[in-house]
């Protein structure tokens, strides 16, 4: 065991110890908000709605497409929180913009699904030219009739906060908002606060596509859909009750 532990040097056991130590702030934070703990659990059943879905049987490679995008949803959902946990909120939401674009793709197959073929069969240029974030983005818009552009607004931040190295990347750097830039992982409960609530909205999102996807009389996938969609229904009455028709 100790030839194996000298693999890793020092200062690096020494970073996965204070990760460790800023995972415990970040569940002690996340213990005392009820909403917190609502995203995470929308989260961990979208999770399931994708590992569920991932073991049906099919020979249709327009299905299995979706399998393995839902798939990828899991793996950087995952991925996501375990950066969050361990105080690298930039890193978190840089794998949080890849489950947004994935949503986008998803939906867009959801409302057609010819064009899963056309995506799969298409070389690099035809992929760019009709499947690039912009182009799915923009072919969403004109089918739902949305004109807000709210979708690119999302993904727009998601880059310039996380994705690319611009100014506004070094926001989600600084412990305080008027603060220096840090290097290395730090627990913060805005920050915190924060993905954890992107992560519950795009939970949401990748649930809802999954289940378009999911076989309705497979009744294997029942409990995991039944169990996700009360979650999305409490979700959504929570943080936007106007939709359920709570308010008066």
């Amino acid at each position: 065991m100790t030839a194996l532990q000298n693999i890793i040097p020092e200062n690096l056991k020494n970073l996965h110890g204070g990760e460790e130590q800023l995972r415990e702030k970040a569940l002690a934070i996340i213990a005392n908000d009820e909403k917190l703990q609502l995203n995470l659990a929308v989260l961990e059943a979208a999770m399931d709605l994708a590992d569920i879905f991932r073991q049906f049987d099919t020979m249709d490679e327009d299905l299995r497409v979706a399998q393995v995008l839902g798939m990828r949803t899991f793996n950087a959902l995952a991925s996501s929180l375990k950066l969050a946990l361990s105080g690298y909120h930039q890193n978190s939401a840089l794998i949080l913009r890849d489950v947004l674009e994935t949503v986008f793709l998803l939906n867009l197959f959801a409302g057609d699904r010819a064009l899963i073929e056309r995506w799969r069969n298409a070389d690099k240029k035809t992929r760019m030219k009709k499947f690039s974030p912009v182009k799915v983005r923009e072919a969403l818009d004109v089918r739902d009739g949305f004109t807000s552009k709210r979708r690119a607004e999302a993904y727009v931040l998601f880059s310039e906060l996380a994705g690319h190295p611009t100014m506004k990347s070094a926001w989600m750097m600084r412990p305080e908002k008027d603060g220096d830039a840090v290097v290395g992982p730090f627990m913060e409960a805005t920050a915190l606060e924060a993905i954890v609530s992107e992560m519950g909205r795009l939970s949401v999102q990748v649930g809802e596509q999954l289940n378009a996807f999911l076989p309705p009389d497979w009744t294997r996938g029942q409990p995991a859909r039944c169990a996700f969609d009360r979650l999305k229904l409490d979700w959504i009455a929570t943080f936007f009750p106007m939709a359920q028709g709570i308010c008066p």
